[in-house]
């Protein structure tokens, strides 16, 4: 596991997991998975309000309207409250990839970062929401100029960086949509599908393939090291591990996640970290209601 700036991490063997107070469900690994879900819980959000989030949402515009950035994702933390503690949280959840990690945060992320099987790099890309209960909301996602554009611009960033570790780059599957399940409604979620060739020793360059696409292009934004700079100084918080990644290696095969759907335990009590990407089609109350739409239980 690594953090967003990928400046810190944890690496166990399935050995030392045993002595870790780790909880982990990926699609082909589980560690520890011994809890009963709770019945019910409730979940209560304090957001910042919307004249604190147009400060950041500001500097970002003036950013993107410089040309500095084509695309920035924003985020903030959200102090909550519920009756449920972390393990309960995280039995209770369903997702695509699950993570607890001790007494600090829990994950429940529906996006991979990449996969390594059969010699062949895999992305998938994931950008644009929307409440899937709204009349006709695939359609209206699909021809949302904004998060189309947002969409294409995330797909080029993951080509670009696909091509500097594989060869024969190619999108397999362009704006797909998931639908994922919470409690209080269903959200239509659009993805694309990129494959690349590894050469045949990537074995030996696992670290350096990596690195090379970290940090995710969906949580960080267009160009990527002038665009770090720009959440550094738009966001007043630690994102620590929420936006990081997690990997599973099993020792010729890969499969990874970008740590969102995040709650993490502060000196202060529960927040959940969340936010979207901005572009220079991106107004102000939409993106912080995408913001807060974010914040929920996937149960």
């Amino acid at each position: 596991m690594l953090n967003f700036e990928a400046t810190h991490g944890y690496i166990f063997s399935l050995d030392e997991l045993k002595n870790q107070a780790l909880r982990i469900q990926f699609p082909n690994f589980e560690f520890r998975n011994n809890l009963q879900p709770s019945a019910a819980i409730t979940l209560e959000k304090f957001p910042l309000s919307l004249v604190a989030y147009q400060q950041g949402f500001q500097l970002v515009q003036e950013h993107l309207r410089y040309g500095n950035s084509f695309l920035t994702n924003l985020t903030c933390q959200t102090p909550i409250v519920t009756e449920a503690d972390l393990d309960q949280l995280y039995a209770t959840s369903k997702a695509k990839y699950k993570i607890q990690c001790k007494d600090e945060w829990v994950c429940f992320s529906p996006e991979t970062f990449i996969q390594i099987r059969n010699n062949q790099l895999f992305s998938f890309p994931m950008k644009g929401t929307i409440d899937a209960s709204i009349s006709h909301a695939q359609e209206l996602l699909l021809a949302d100029e904004k998060e189309t554009a947002e969409h294409y611009t995330i797909v080029d960033l993951l080509r670009n960086d696909m091509s500097m570790v594989a060869r024969n780059v190619q999108v397999k599957r362009f704006r797909y949509l998931d639908k994922i399940k919470t409690r209080t409604k269903d959200l239509w979620q659009m993805s694309s599908e990129l494959v690349a060739d590894l050469n045949d020793d990537y074995l030996d360059h696992l670290d350096e393939i990596i690195f090379t696409l970290l940090p995710a292009g969906s949580i960080s934004g267009a160009p990527k090291q002038k665009t770090l700079d720009i959440i550094r100084e738009a966001e007043n918080y630690s994102r620590g591990f929420y936006t990081g990644t997690a990997f599973y290696f099993d020792g010729q095969n890969l499969d990874s996640c970008v740590l969102i759907r995040f709650i993490e335990q502060t000196p202060q009590g529960l927040v959940y970290k969340s936010g979207g990407g901005i572009t220079t089609q991106s107004t102000l109350e939409q993106e912080y209601e995408e913001m807060i739409a974010k914040i929920y239980l996937p149960i």
